[in-house]
């Protein structure tokens, strides 16, 4: 059974728990110190929210992405058909992703207003935000979710992704860049990159 899913990014994430465990009328499933989590079932919602993005002391405020968690790999197949109905153009593929604490397999869309749609099967927990090692720097804990237009194969676009939302594919790789919080190498490899900041 499908679960819909909201992101939003906070500027007060002490404030914002409070604010939203007593709407929802519960404790966050998932509380870290940058991330908390409601999996509601009435409505059926993830409900997420986050402190992440912008450079370091600014977040990102507002709508992160809209989503559809599903159950399993059939769900999951279903909602990737969806959304190469919708648009398939702005579909990316994106197995065994690693973010907001948990492995996941991920599809992803934009709507046309640009809103980023996510498909996902969840298929287990990870200690920290985008996997299982400690960020290397504090720059990487101030990284937005966003993604990067890479070099591919003439006539295709690969998208390396640093875990939520994906920019659109005809971002450039100088926009993706002032949306981190560090510079990114000119040249990236045709690979997924696990993060846009070094």
């Amino acid at each position: 059974m499908k679960r819909f899913h909201v992101h939003l990014g906070v500027e007060d994430l002490a404030a914002s728990i409070r604010f939203y465990s007593g709407l929802f009328g519960q404790a966050p499933t998932v509380e870290k110190g940058d991330y908390a989590k409601w999996m509601i079932d009435d409505p059926r919602i993830n409900f997420a929210i986050s402190r992440r993005g912008g450079a370091e002391g600014h977040h990102r405020v507002g709508l992160n992405h809209l989503g559809l968690q599903v159950d399993g790999a059939d769900e999951l197949a279903a909602v990737r058909a969806q959304f190469a109905a919708a648009d398939a153009t702005t579909l990316t593929d994106e197995p065994d992703a690693s973010c907001c604490y948990a492995k996941s397999d991920k599809h992803w869309v934009r709507d046309p207003q640009g809103i980023a749609w996510e498909g996902y099967h969840s298929l287990g927990a990870i200690e920290y935000f985008d996997g299982d090692a400690a960020p290397a720097t504090t720059a990487s804990a101030c990284c937005a979710p966003a993604a990067i237009e890479v070099a591919a194969a003439p006539g295709s676009a690969a998208v390396a992704s640093a875990c939520c939302a994906p920019s659109p594919a005809t971002a450039t790789a100088a926009a993706a860049a002032a949306a981190c919080c560090a510079p990114v190498p000119v040249a990236v490899p045709a690979t997924r990159a696990n993060k846009c900041c070094a």
